[in-house]
């Protein structure tokens, strides 16, 4: 990090990527624009800053699953299923059960008086009871049969309660009702019904109410009488009370449970600790960046305060700082980091291109989050909740484990996902957190030309660069196996390391005498064997006494011209780009300015790569596998801390067993490819398994063929549903009346008197079947399934591409 907020573009050989002396200045007080380019609106939630750009800082972005667009999200929040009988439901039960408790208490109950008369004797028939005692001779004593019927009495009022308690989830009603409050209101509507249901058990003790007691304390007093058979252990005052302190606590227990008393007493008694008053210990928006402050850099945090308010900066400007600071905090350079903002302001660490945003946005993007709209998801049964009605969004967290787009021409592909995917990694090179590679398919380039930095036209003779076949190189192996890559790889799978050791035979030996790589025209001399090539190659290695090289170069010479030589079809395949058109190319001391596509592992470069037009449709192709090729070998490079992203608009031929190994390890490299393909059949069959296991993220276009389904299908696997059986049975009566009546019925209605079995099971069934992608899917939609390189899933749903 410089302290004057610039970089450089090392990387690109002599030249460096064309870049203005420094930033525009920017003044400090211009007019407020009315919105920021680009920046999204505020939502309704957002509060109302003094800018848009503060608004969309401080704008909520909750943790979502992966693919949701965070900008704004609010989640539909689904009202809780309070029980299979509701409230309403629930007062029937407890209406009834007063009914049946007043007929109780009302003796209508035959088998009441039924045990009265068998415990008790006709002299003592309503002689008295245990609040009552009748006096027999000259001493009190409770009547047995009162004992049995206060017993009687409890035992019914539990059998209500019990049934009561269940006809209804009243755990659920009052988890729905009560816990959802905080905890002093919890407390004291725990509280009120505890009161409540005292009142019931001691209505003594609430004069004024009027209602009949509970049987409680009463039943449990005769029940002592039955099992201990002493009367004066009822009459003793300590029993007594004791009785009602024990029945008091088994009331207030449930309601202790519910408001939570005791961890609530034992936080209100709880010593207080003196209070520490911390600097910006609150919550602030983000506008006034809290993670600055915290820091100490108050100072700088205040004058991009100021910035932001005062309209001078833009989301780019915003994201790009926020990268600058957390670069800073991790390499310990927060006084450079200081010095910077204090002396360039919003302004600090543009980009090298000078550019602080991108002059048109087709599509919506959310730089704190690092994401872009692409649709919205749509609602369905098998979908998670949060999906439903959000809006789809991608982003370096699953672009870091590739995508791989199948779909057929005009189903959007282009439109709906590379075009924005491109466009966000080109905003996002801004910030200085992304470097994007596109490789256009034949006339039809990706952006507009202004998005990108570096634009590398093959085949037209205006284009400013060219493209180093060997990407910077200095290891005649490495070189070789990228060259072999882009020239062979397609064509099987046992003779790219061959093909690479051949070229690695020719390579070494010409660096070694001339300091550089052949020109693509003077390794397809070698490969041919022409001894005009050889010849002096051969002198100038004995001259310098280089024996290994001379073996080397003696290998290559000895296998020329026998079966299996794999110079004949690597020659063979170099004469597509050894023709005129491509004559000012890949090194030969055209006009256009070497680019390496190693300048990426530097800088948060943006390049873009025009394939040739048509006619060269294999040369093309060549061209596409030997930029994937290097760019495995540029993300590499170690120490880079910024996202490295390939987007392949046609990636028809690209794929070969030694790129679907690399891809596999892109995610760990902090790397991604985006693979378009119009079918599946551009790719050969025994790699159609190890592709899809190689990618994270997977999407399906509409208009798929079933065997493009198919191979889709088996990758998402299974889930298990419920599903729904009904079978109809007709019904033979066996009495003569019945027999008569389903008679009639017959004759009315037309039809057989039938019964039906509803079977209701769990079945394995695929997410998507091969039929329902290649028909279901609606014009203007995919299936898309994605995984982040933390390894977090979505399952594969429906997005509308068009919203």
């Amino acid at each position: 990090m410089d302290s004057d907020g610039t970089q450089d573009a090392r990387g690109t050989h002599a030249d460096p990527v064309p870049r203005p002396a420094g930033p525009p200045d920017v003044p400090r007080t211009p007019p407020r624009p009315s919105r920021a380019p680009g920046v999204p609106p505020a939502t309704e939630q957002a509060p109302r800053p003094a800018s848009t750009v503060a608004a969309w800082l401080d704008t909520a972005r909750p943790a979502a699953r992966p693919g949701i667009w965070r900008y704004g999200y609010r989640p539909k929040q689904i009202p809780e299923r309070i029980a299979p009988i509701t409230v309403a439901g629930m007062l029937i039960p407890v209406a009834l059960a007063i009914g049946a408790w007043s007929l109780w208490r009302r003796g209508y109950f035959p088998f009441k008086g039924a045990v009265l008369r068998l415990f008790t004797p006709n002299d003592w028939w309503w002689g008295g009871s245990v609040v009552d005692p009748k006096p027999v001779e000259g001493r009190v004593e409770p009547l047995p049969g009162m004992l049995f019927l206060h017993v009687s009495d409890l035992v019914f009022f539990a059998a209500l309660v019990l049934a009561v308690g269940a006809l209804g989830s009243w755990r659920a009603i009052v988890r729905h009702y009560v816990s959802r409050v905080s905890q002093p209101g919890q407390a004291l509507i725990a509280a009120g019904l505890a009161v409540l249901v005292l009142s019931f058990v001691f209505p003594d003790a609430f004069p004024g109410l009027g209602w009949a007691e509970a049987p409680v304390v009463y039943p449990l007093l005769s029940l002592t009488v039955l099992i201990t058979d002493s009367y004066d252990l009822m009459a003793s005052t300590l029993y007594t009370y004791t009785l009602y302190t024990v029945v008091t606590l088994l009331v207030l227990w449930p309601f202790a449970r519910l408001g939570d008393w005791w961890p609530y007493a034992k936080k209100l008694l709880a010593p207080r600790r003196p209070a520490t008053v911390a600097p910006d210990v609150p919550d602030r928006p983000r506008s006034q960046w809290p993670a600055l402050r915290d820091a100490g850099q108050h100072e700088a945090a205040d004058l991009l305060t100021a910035e932001v308010t005062g309209g001078r900066m833009n989301d780019v400007d915003c994201a790009r700082i926020e990268h600058a600071f957390a670069t800073a905090r991790r390499t310990a350079a927060l006084g450079a980091f200081r010095d910077t903002v204090l002396s360039r302001g919003g302004a600090a660490w543009t980009h090298p291109s000078g550019a602080r945003d991108v002059p048109r946005r087709s599509a919506h993007h959310d730089l704190l989050a690092g994401q872009v709209r692409i649709g919205r998801w749509v609602e369905h049964e098998h979908a998670p909740q949060p999906y439903h009605g959000a809006g789809a969004a991608l982003g370096p967290d699953v672009l870091g484990t590739s995508l791989l787009a199948v779909g057929p021409s005009g189903s959007g592909k282009t439109r709906t996902l590379v075009e924005p995917v491109t466009e966000a990694l080109a905003v996002q090179a801004l910030t200085g957190s992304c470097a994007v590679v596109a490789v256009s398919a034949a006339g039809s380039p990706l952006g507009g030309d202004d998005l990108f930095d570096v634009i590398v036209r093959i085949g037209d003779a205006s284009s400013v660069h060219d493209l180093d076949p060997y990407a910077e190189s200095d290891d005649p192996d490495e070189a070789a196996a990228m060259l072999a890559e882009a020239l062979v790889g397609d064509l099987d799978t046992g003779g790219a390391q061959s093909a690479a050791t051949a070229l690695a035979q020719l390579l070494g030996p010409f660096r070694a005498v001339h300091g550089r790589f052949p020109a693509l025209p003077e390794l397809r001399e070698l490969l041919e064997g022409e001894e005009r090539a050889l010849t002096p190659l051969r002198q100038a290695l004995a001259e310098s006494g280089n024996d290994i090289m001379c073996r080397e170069l003696d290998a290559r010479v000895r296998q020329t011209g026998t079966p299996g030589d794999a110079g004949r079809p690597l020659a063979d395949r170099l004469a597509l780009l050894d023709r005129p058109v491509f004559a000012g190319f890949f090194g030969r001391g055209g006009p256009g300015r070497l680019f390496s596509l190693r300048a990426i592992a530097h800088h948060p470069l943006r390049v873009r790569i025009d394939l040739p037009e048509h006619g060269h449709e294999e040369a093309g192709r060549l061209i596409t596998r030997l930029v994937l090729a290097q760019f495995h070998a540029a993300v590499r490079v170690g120490g880079r801390a910024h996202f490295a992203a390939l987007v392949l608009d046609d990636a028809t031929g690209t794929v070969t067993a030694e790129s679907v190994r690399r891809i596999q390890r892109l995610r760990s490299q902090n790397a991604g490819v985006l693979l378009a393909l119009r079918t599946i059949g551009d790719v050969p069959e025994a790699l159609h398994g190890p592709l899809y296991g190689a990618v994270g993220c997977r999407m399906a276009f509409c208009g798929v063929t079933t065997w493009d389904g198919s191979r889709f299908a088996q990758t998402w696997g299974t889930e298990w549903v419920d599903t729904t059986e009904v079978a109809k049975h007709t019904v033979f009566a066996d009495q003569p009346m019945t027999r008569f009546l389903h008679a009639v019925r017959k004759r009315l209605t037309g039809e057989d008197v039938t019964t039906e079995a509803v079977t209701v099971r769990q079945v394995e069934r695929e997410r998507w079947s091969a039929s329902e992608l290649a028909h279901a899917v609606p014009p203007g939609h995919a299936v898309l399934s994605l995984t982040t390189v933390e390894g977090e899933h979505a399952p594969p749903l429906l997005v509308d591409l068009r919203g």
